[in-house]
């Protein structure tokens, strides 16, 4: 099983920690490097190989993983040489991709079980199968509804339920066959092509352990929780990382 890791972002958002490190390499629990804990859940899921597309700091990112051999895994790299955002990356490579495979964020902590994600795409048929969790959202006013000048409803703090995309998701190389290599392309123009073509991606529900690793706030979050969350985040007998 394949997957491809979309490592090359600059880390804005959670900058100070990104001016000198690449967000996948961020320590969490002072012993694992966020990319350091997804490959070894890919591994423990059966996964075989991974490509990681890199850009910021991707030299650190090639030194700290290497071949993937201490994970377990086969590691190549597509290295960007301007910002292809988070689906353009695939494009130059898909003739050296499986007919079906993952794609996903590599700042992302979940328990998440990767391989029955990528199954379940397989077996559905879909183009894309997005994997989604439930959020909520609650607004810290009163929400009105206007037709005009007239308010037609009020709504005192309401509690607003979402599914949001987790960055992580099975793909179809056929999916992507005809999108030109080298151009920049997102995720969010994806499914938005996809839904205007009449070929609506599938959602897979999950509500396990989900943080995605965006900002300051996110990565004193996963910090706090880590040792809470070690065993599950882990596979069993794991060796700290260096």
């Amino acid at each position: 099983m394949h997957v491809v890791i979309m490592a090359g972002g600059a880390g804005v958002r959670l900058r100070p920690y990104t001016s000198t490190l690449p967000k996948p390499l961020v320590p969490i629990g002072e012993s694992y490097a966020i990319l350091e804990i997804v490959l070894r859940q890919l591994a423990g899921r059966g996964f075989t190989h991974v490509t990681l597309a890199i850009n910021h700091l991707g030299a650190l990112i090639r030194a700290f993983v290497g071949d993937g051999s201490r994970f377990g895994l086969a590691v190549d790299y597509v290295e960007e040489d301007r910002p292809l955002s988070t689906i353009g990356p695939l494009f130059g490579i898909r003739d050296h991709l499986p007919e079906h495979f993952l794609v996903m964020n590599g700042d992302v902590l979940t328990d998440l079980d990767y391989a029955d994600l990528l199954a379940t795409h397989t077996r559905s048929g879909a183009p894309l199968t997005v994997a989604t969790y439930r959020r909520t959202v609650k607004i810290d006013f009163g929400v009105l509804e206007l037709a005009g000048d007239k308010i037609t409803s009020f709504s005192e703090k309401p509690v607003l339920h979402y599914r949001v995309s987790m960055g992580v998701y099975g793909l179809s190389r056929n999916t992507i066959a005809h999108y030109p290599a080298g151009q920049p392309f997102g995720f969010d123009q994806l499914v938005l092509d996809l839904l205007g073509r009449g070929e609506p991606p599938a959602g897979y529900e999950f509500d396990g352990y989900w943080l995605d690793i965006g900002r300051p706030e996110d990565y004193d979050e996963a910090n706090r929780c880590f040792a809470e969350l070690r065993d599950v985040l882990l596979p069993a007998g794991a060796p700290a990382g260096a």
